[in-house]
């Protein structure tokens, strides 16, 4: 009957019903077939002030509204013309700045489909100015976009950090590492492209002295705002929700100061935050609806019981539920995929490892269940990102193919192919070296 119900669902997410409203029918519907509807009348008369009332759920409409104000405040814009006047005389420099660029404007904004969009509209001019072939234009603005998912702040993050009760801030460390990694990875990846195609990225002169001084210049807000939200919740001055509502002032005090922040786009940011964290609120209400229906007929424990019947080793339990994850991408968005696969997941690596408070040595992953919540959770992010640049979903292709008109969406996504590798690059990295991942988080404890 679990299985069913996970086929329906797939196939409801399919025809396009939104994935909130088809996990509150599937799981309202199995908890009517197994218990009746008054537990179903009894849970939703709880069920969802239990679940928003959380406050580590308050960060989430603090970073959405920072994402949202940051993308009209500008500061997009004042971070690629900086890293373009670093980067933008070496061959294909102009792409390995938006690369660069998304990773910064994605430290502020924390939403990949908010970072492609917004980046899109302020590299996309500058990279067809300078002849990139559309492939490497678009393709990197696409996978530049996935940053935004990883680097923190995170919605998606925080998201995870929630189901599993892990901690935000130490969530937060251990993303910076393999964030900084997949940007390397990215650079790299260009060099390689234009080494192999020259023509793709062809080389441009620098700008001068004056103009590299004042796109310099111009990065110095965005380095502030990062320093303060993301070095007082390290250094342990305030926890995340805090640091997002101190992170909001000082953007919109950017923008108000910059004058492109009036009461016009300040009403259309709070519009935007109202419907986006709605949206994700009424995720969370399903994908609960969804867990309660599961545990209660036993799918979770059932799949974890199998799992370890057969032997199989840890290690290769952790590659399979990877594999499964890229390939549920190509189905539905990262928020949803989260919400919806973790609560199956988890619970079978926690059994692997030797139980939620069994010692580590000789055991499972050989690590304790903290340190197996933040590394699987990285990995799980970095996997489930990949959904967002490859078909049939593919949201960050089909935002840069809607900028990119004149680009064929088939030579966008050849474009993102030599980045998907890259990312199975890093995976395999910190699969093999899971020191990447929690060496910061240790440090900080």
């Amino acid at each position: 009957m679990g299985i069913l119900a996970l086929v329906i669902l797939i196939a409801l997410i399919a025809i396009r019903m939104p994935i909130a409203y088809a996990m509150i029918l599937v799981g309202g519907i199995g908890i009517v077939i197994l218990n009746g509807p008054l537990l179903v009348m009894s849970q939703l008369k709880t069920l969802a002030w239990g679940q928003f009332s959380i406050y580590s759920l308050s960060v989430v409409p603090m970073f959405v509204l920072m994402g949202a104000l940051a993308s009209k405040a500008g500061l997009s814009a004042a971070i690629f013309r900086g890293a373009n006047a670093w980067l933008g005389w070496l061959r294909g420099g102009t792409a390995m700045a938006a690369i660069a660029a998304c990773a910064g404007f994605g430290a502020i904004c924390g939403s990949s489909l908010a970072t492609a969009s917004t980046m899109g509209r302020v590299a996309l001019p500058e990279l067809k100015r300078y002849r990139y072939s559309g492939a490497l234009a678009t393709g990197s603005l696409a996978a530049g976009g996935v940053l935004g998912i990883l680097i923190p702040p995170s919605v998606v993050l925080i998201i995870y950090a929630v189901i599993v009760e892990a901690n935000i801030v130490t969530m937060f460390a251990a993303a910076l590492l393999p964030g900084i990694l997949a940007v390397l990875l990215f650079i790299l990846t260009i060099a390689i492209y234009v080494l192999i195609r020259p023509e793709a990225g062809p080389r441009h002169e620098g700008v001068d002295r004056t103009e590299f001084r004042d796109a310099t210049l111009g990065l110095i807000p965005v380095t502030v705002i990062f320093g303060i939200v993301l070095g007082g919740i390290y250094g342990g001055f305030y926890n995340p929700t805090p640091a997002a509502a101190i992170g909001v002032a000082l953007v919109w005090a950017y923008g108000a100061i910059t004058r492109e922040i009036r009461l016009a786009e300040m009403i259309a940011a709070l519009k935007e935050t109202a419907g986006t964290t709605g949206m994700i609120y009424l995720i969370l209400l399903g994908a609960e609806l969804m867990k309660i229906f599961m545990s209660r007929i036993g799918l979770p424990q059932a799949t974890a019981d199998w799992i370890i019947a057969n032997g199989l080793a840890p290690m290769t339990v952790m590659v399979v539920l990877l594999l499964a994850l890229i390939l549920l991408g190509c189905l539905m968005d990262s928020l949803s995929m989260i919400l919806l696969v973790i609560p199956f997941f988890w619970p079978v690596l926690v059994d692997l490892n030797g139980g939620l408070y069994m010692p580590a040595e000789g055991s499972g992953f050989g690590m304790s269940t903290e340190d197996l919540k933040i590394w699987f959770g990285i990995l799980a992010l970095i996997v489930v990102e990949l959904g967002l640049i490859t078909p049939p979903v593919g949201m960050n292709v089909f935002v840069i193919s809607a900028l990119a008109k004149d680009t064929p969406m088939i030579e966008t996504f050849k474009g993102v192919m030599p980045f998907f590798g890259a990312e199975l690059v890093r995976v395999a990295i910190l699969v093999a070296f899971p020191v990447i991942t929690l060496w910061l988080p240790g440090l900080l404890n």
